[in-house]
């Protein structure tokens, strides 16, 4: 399932190709056509993200809610479009190129009601504008459950998935398996910080990467990471191999129903020695 950086590079990519500009609108399989029907000669008013829920604006009230889930698919082209196959749940289209989404989990005409009940429900997103890590902080603070369980509650913190969590852990030294309220406020602080960062730049640059630079391929002269994920990271699908900063064998284990992956050397239980 893509990340929070993914839906946000979505947004913007979709304000490139059709803010302020009418476009067609057109469901060829068939499941959108009515709601597309509703915005077809409409312009885009904006397209925003929060978490994993992409939203594009087209008039008062009047919203497009997508989320691609596990099997989801949105890709871009330019103009002129070419006809659109039978499994393109939307297409939209203008003088700036095409957008197909194909399988999502979620594709539905909402009002500014239900777009902010969707908010309502949803954590701080470390890519939004205005959002912080207060309010997650409130929650993890007080809860018993796994910190990299909490990680990918989308109700306590939006946008984090199954990537940055491991990750990010790894970066500040934290057992993925300590309690929520174990971490000190000095530790939240320090991961909300870096997983803004972090998710900034893969925003940027549309991958995740988070290997600091002395841990580069090039500066330890070792093979690139080959991922279909794209970027350099310390521990995600690295299971069985040796970690870049303590040599040692990076491990993985089911947690809230997701792969995890981590160093034992680097991310010690509370009392022991890391990175």
């Amino acid at each position: 399932m893509p990340e929070g950086h993914t839906i946000h590079r979505l947004a913007l990519d979709h304000r490139a190709r059709f803010e302020g500009t009418p476009v067609r609108a057109g469901s060829p399989q068939g499941k959108f056509a009515d709601g597309a029907a509703l915005i077809d000669g409409q312009a885009m008013d904006t397209a925003e993200a929060h978490g994993k829920h992409l939203f594009l604006g087209f008039g008062p009230g009047r919203w497009v809610h997508i989320h691609l889930g596990l099997f989801g698919k949105l890709g871009f082209g330019d103009a002129p479009a070419p006809p659109p196959t039978d499994t393109v749940r939307l297409r939209l289209a203008g003088p700036r190129g095409y957008a197909d989404l194909r399988g999502p989990t979620t594709c539905a005409l909402i009002t500014d009601a239900e777009k902010q009940a969707i908010h309502d429900r949803l954590g701080p997103d470390p890519l939004r504008p205005g959002d912080d890590g207060e309010h997650a902080w409130r929650r993890i603070a007080r809860s018993r459950t796994t910190i990299a369980a909490l990680l990918l509650d989308q109700k306590i913190i939006a946008g984090v998935g199954n990537v940055y969590r491991a990750e990010v852990l790894f970066r500040h030294g934290i057992d993925p398996y300590r309690a929520g309220r174990d971490l000190t406020r000095a530790e939240w602080d320090a991961v909300w910080a870096d997983l803004a960062a972090l998710m900034r730049e893969g925003v940027r640059h549309n991958r995740i990467d988070t290997v600091r630079p002395e841990h580069l391929p090039e500066a330890m002269g070792r093979p690139p990471r080959v991922d279909d994920h794209g970027g350099e990271v310390y521990v995600y699908r690295r299971d069985r191999q040796r970690c870049h900063v303590c040599g040692g064998e990076i491990r993985t284990a089911g947690l809230a129903a997701r792969n995890l992956f981590w160093c034992p050397g680097c991310q010690p239980p509370a009392g022991g020695t890391g990175t």
